[in-house]
């Protein structure tokens, strides 16, 4: 599974209520939690990010709450991929959890700038900054992660692994 898409930059520990502010966690609608995304941070992010973009990041990336309302907006906002140094542990999982597709590699967190662009190759772990010509190498997905995150996320991987079973 390979993505490419354009950076947005950010520095570390940017928590859940800055990804998406604590006030529009009275919605499950995704839409409208994409709407909102980075608004109190980036103020241009809602109104420039394009489907397939890559969010970039330093350490601790998604601490705070263990809300999965933080990567369901930044899915939902057309985010493809999230590359930090770190993960909160939380983020991490949740991320998995609705199939949204993260990386740790801090050597390409700290050499990508903001508009550059990512190839991802997420079966080799693989990221390569177009614009530098410089590879970085993560850890490979193994196929069930692969197929998780291709699914959708936790719950539809689920639902199809149960259809094949009993179908």
């Amino acid at each position: 599974m390979t993505l490419e898409g354009r950076v947005w930059k950010y520095g570390d520990n940017i928590d859940t209520d800055a990804i998406i502010p604590a006030r529009y966690l009275n919605t499950s609608s995704e839409a409208e939690l994409a709407a909102h995304c980075m608004e109190d941070w980036d103020t241009s992010f809602v109104a420039n990010v394009q489907p397939g973009d890559i969010v970039v990041a330093g350490k601790n990336f998604g601490c705070g709450s263990s809300r999965e309302h933080a990567p369901v907006a930044l899915k939902a906002s057309g985010i493809a991929c999230v590359v930090a140094e770190t993960f909160a542990r939380i983020f991490y999982r949740n991320a998995l959890n609705i199939g949204l597709p993260i990386l740790e590699c801090p050597e390409a967190a700290q050499a990508t700038l903001a508009g550059h662009t990512l190839e991802i190759d997420l079966s080799a772990g693989r990221i390569r900054n177009v614009d530098t010509g410089q590879t970085y190498q993560s850890t490979p997905y193994p196929e069930f992660m692969l197929a998780l995150i291709e699914a959708g996320g936790l719950v539809e991987y689920t639902r199809r692994k149960l259809a094949e079973d009993h179908g």
